[in-house]
C-alpha cells in the first residue's frame, strides 16, 4: 500500500507536522509506504513569520506540486492537506489526479472561508465552490472538529470522520506541583502561537498589564515578538525541540479567540498542549474550545474582560486548584487527544479507503 501525502508545508508548518507527519511512524509500522511532497518549503514558512513572501518560493512550490500530481498514478491513495493548489479552481487539481485514484481531504482550519467569504467578488465567484467540489469527489474527509465536519457534510461528502489535532504523549511531561511557599517567582500565564494569531491577545493588553503591575502574575508568549504588539509578555523563540519545555514553565495556559467563522474552525491545539503539560487553561468558548475545556474541571471558559480577569485571578491565587485542573486536563488528553489514541484509528481509516477501492 503506497500513500502520497501532499502537505501544505514541511515540519515548520504546524498543520502539516501535526495532521500528517507525526503519523508517518504509525503508518510505516503498519506496512504502509509513505511519500511526502510539501507545497511550500520551510523557508517560505519562515518568510510568513517575518511578513515576507518570496515569489521564487511560490513558483518552485507550485511547479513541484504540479509534478507530484501528474506522478500520483503509481499510488493507492493521495492525501490532500486542505487542497492541492491554493487559489486555483478545483478543476485544475482534479484534472491532474488520475481517474479512479481515491483521495482524502484533511481540514484543520476553515480555509474554505478564505474563498466563500472573500471580500473580492471575482475571487469569491471563482473559488467559493472549490472546496465543496473537492469534498464531493473525496473518498474520505477528515476534519479536526465538528464545525469543519458539518461543512463537509453540507457540501455532500461521501464520508466524514472527525480526528482532532493531537499531541504525542512521549514528548509531553506533566508539570510538577510546586509549593507556593518555596516558589521563587510569580506564577506565569503563557500563550503559544504565531504572528497571525497574536491579534487575539490584543484586547487583553490592559488586563495583562494590570496583573503585572499589581504583582500578581508574569506573562510569556512563545512564537512572537510580544513587544512589537505592545504586550507585557516575555517573548520566547519557538523551536520544535524546546516548545514543550517552555510550555511546562507556564502555570496557566490561555487561548483567547474572536467569534468569527474562521475561528470557529480552529482545532484548539494550544489548549491540548497546555493540558498535556498539566496546566489549567482559560479560553474563549468558541468552536471546539467549548468541547476541550470543561468549565470548572480543567479550566475556565470566559467571554468578557471581567470574566477573563476573574478566572485568571482565581487560578493565580490558588496553586492547589491549578494542580487539580492540570491533572484533569492531562487525563483528558491521554484519553482523547494524543497520537497514541488517534494513530491506530487513522491507519484503519486509510486502509479502509484503499480496500474499498
Amino acid at each position: 500500500m503506497r500513500l502520497l501525502f501532499l502537505t501544505r508545508y514541511g515540519r515548520l508548518g504546524a498543520s502539516s507536522r501535526l495532521r500528517i507527519l507525526q503519523y508517518i511512524p504509525w503508518l510505516e509500522s503498519a506496512g504502509v509506504e509513505v511519500i511526502v511532497s510539501s507545497l511550500f518549503s520551510d523557508n517560505y514558512v519562515l518568510g510568513i513569520q517575518e511578513s515576507r513572501r518570496e515569489l521564487s518560493d511560490i513558483v518552485r512550490g507550485y511547479a513541484g506540486r504540479l509534478m507530484a500530481l501528474m506522478g500520483s498514478g503509481s499510488f493507492d491513495l493521495v492525501w490532500l492537506e486542505k487542497d492541492a493548489l491554493p487559489w486555483l479552481p478545483s478543476w485544475v487539481e482534479m484534472g491532474l489526479l488520475p481517474n479512479g485514484l481515491p483521495y482524502v481531504l484533511d481540514y484543520d482550519d476553515a480555509v474554505f472561508h478564505d474563498y466563500d467569504h472573500h471580500k473580492n467578488s471575482f475571487v469569491k465567484a471563482l473559488l467559493k465552490e472549490k472546496h465543496p467540489t473537492l469534498i464531493r469527489g473525496a473518498s474520505l474527509v477528515i476534519a479536526g472538529n465538528e464545525y469543519l465536519a458539518d461543512f463537509a457534510r453540507c457540501s455532500g461528502a461521501v464520508r466524514v470522520e472527525v480526528l482532532p489535532t493531537v499531541i504525542d504523549l512521549g514528548r509531553y511531561s506533566v508539570k510538577p506541583k510546586v509549593s507556593v511557599i518555596v516558589r521563587p517567582t510569580l506564577p506565569c500565564v503563557g500563550w503559544i502561537g504565531q504572528q497571525a494569531t497574536s491579534q487575539f491577545l490584543l484586547p487583553y493588553k490592559e488586563l495583562f498589564q494590570r496583573l503585572v503591575s499589581e504583582g500578581n502574575a508574569q506573562f510569556s508568549a512563545i512564537g512572537i515578538d510580544a513587544s512589537a504588539f505592545g504586550l507585557p509578555m516575555k517573548s520566547i523563540l519557538w523551536e520544535e525541540n524546546t516548545e514543550v519545555a517552555h510550555i511546562s514553565s507556564f502555570d496557566i495556559g490561555i487561548m483567547p479567540l474572536f467569534d468569527n467563522p474562521f475561528e470557529r474552525g480552529k482545532c484548539g491545539y494550544k489548549l491540548i498542549q497546555y493540558m498535556a503539560c498539566g496546566l489549567p487553561v482559560v479560553a474563549s468558548p468558541i468552536g471546539v474550545n467549548a468541547k476541550i475545556v470543561e468549565h470548572g474541571v480543567n479550566g475556565f471558559l470566559v467571554e468578557t474582560i471581567e470574566q477573563w480577569e476573574e478566572a485568571l485571578t482565581i487560578l493565580l491565587q490558588d496553586p492547589d486548584l491549578r494542580h487539580r485542573m492540570g491533572q484533569a486536563g492531562r487525563k483528558k488528553v491521554q484519553q482523547q487527544y494524543c497520537v497514541q489514541v488517534m494513530g491506530p484509528r487513522l491507519v484503519k481509516l486509510l486502509k479502509s479507503v484503499v480496500n474499498s477501492r
